[in-house]
């Protein structure tokens, strides 16, 4: 009787499903109740091409596989995506903090516009980003052994403590730029506002500095988390998901700005967010963020506990191998 020779399946291999290749990876190993989506049944039809001919009742494995992925990434994509409910905070409210701060640059008469101080934040973060790649990767990867130096979901979790501290820096800058206003003389008044606190505007600067960095942190790692996670087929979609997650936090600023209106408006305290802010407690709101972000923090670390990373990453040469290889098992 002739042997037939054996052929050596990769690591990562493709199954033949609905007249296309399909892409089976360690995942599947998880979440195997959605695995019934694509196993056909007597009352399956399949077309002359192999396709079902309802695809609402038979699936392909790549459908499955692509269903997996996305739902093993939704909680740590919802836990990222709430670090731009702070970060909205800090391109907002610090503005209206530097209208009411001395912006005066040095002795002179010329002021910083109050706009532009979100610039820091923009500069923290491009300074940041060559300095981690350059800098911090090749020394963390001496210890942890692995190309990136650590982990991406461990450089999202950094830039999420960056978060926490920086709206805490936040707050107590605040809190300082009101009582100034309140026990010293005023520089003057704001249009629509009310006095101009002496403290100087550059105060402001390290609050926006550490948000930069931790957006370096966790908006960069969280794009190359999603385009590595996800497979070649759905780089779009992993693209767009991280974009979703800043329009969520921004429907979620909003609504989270009018809950603490409506809560406040009427409390003895009064309202924390008013037009002059040495009339309200901003720093009770910023408090207030921080301690949201904390409880995020705290939900993202469990996530990543328990999400596993896909292991391997099929470079184009192999799936070719691996395809010929496939073709090679079919005529036999």
């Amino acid at each position: 009787m002739e042997k037939k020779e054996e052929i050596e399946e990769p690591e990562f291999w493709f199954k033949y499903s609905s007249g296309i290749f399909c892409y089976a990876s360690s995942a599947s190993n998880r979440l195997k109740c959605l695995d019934k989506a694509a196993i056909q049944t007597p009352d399956d039809k399949l077309n002359l091409d192999g396709s079902p001919a309802n695809p609402w009742n038979l699936c392909s494995i790549q459908q499955v596989e692509e269903v997996k992925c996305v739902i093993r990434v939704l909680p740590v994509w919802l836990s990222a995506a709430l670090f731009y409910l702070a970060y909205i905070q800090q391109t907002t409210y610090t503005i209206f903090q530097s209208l009411q701060s001395d912006r005066r640059l040095g002795s002179g008469t010329f002021k910083i516009p109050a706009a532009t101080y979100t610039v820091f934040l923009m500069l923290g973060m491009t300074i940041f980003i060559p300095i981690y790649d350059r800098v911090l990767v090749p020394f963390l990867r001496k210890y942890t052994g692995r190309d990136g130096g650590i982990t991406q979901l461990q450089r999202v979790g950094a830039g999420l403590f960056l978060c926490i501290t920086s709206m805490m820096v936040s707050a107590a800058v605040e809190q300082h730029r009101r009582h100034v206003a309140l026990t010293r003389p005023p520089l003057g008044f704001a249009p629509r506002k009310g006095a101009i606190s002496s403290m100087s505007g550059m105060w402001l600067i390290p609050q926006l500095v550490l948000m930069g960095v931790g957006d370096a942190l966790a908006g960069v790692g969280q794009m190359e988390f999603y385009y590595k996670q996800f497979p070649e087929n759905m780089r779009s979609f992993a693209g767009s998901l991280y974009y979703c997650g800043i329009g969520l936090a921004s429907y979620l600023s909003s609504f989270l700005l009018s809950a603490v209106h409506d809560v406040t408006e009427g409390s003895s305290g009064g309202n924390w967010l008013p037009e002059d802010l040495n009339k309200g407690r901003l720093e009770y709101f910023y408090y207030f963020v921080a301690g949201m972000m904390t409880l995020n923090f705290a939900y993202f670390l469990l996530v990543s506990h328990w999400y596993r990373y896909k292991d391997v990453v099929v470079k184009d040469k192999d799936m070719d191998k691996s395809c010929d290889e496939f073709d090679d098992k079919v005529s036999v």
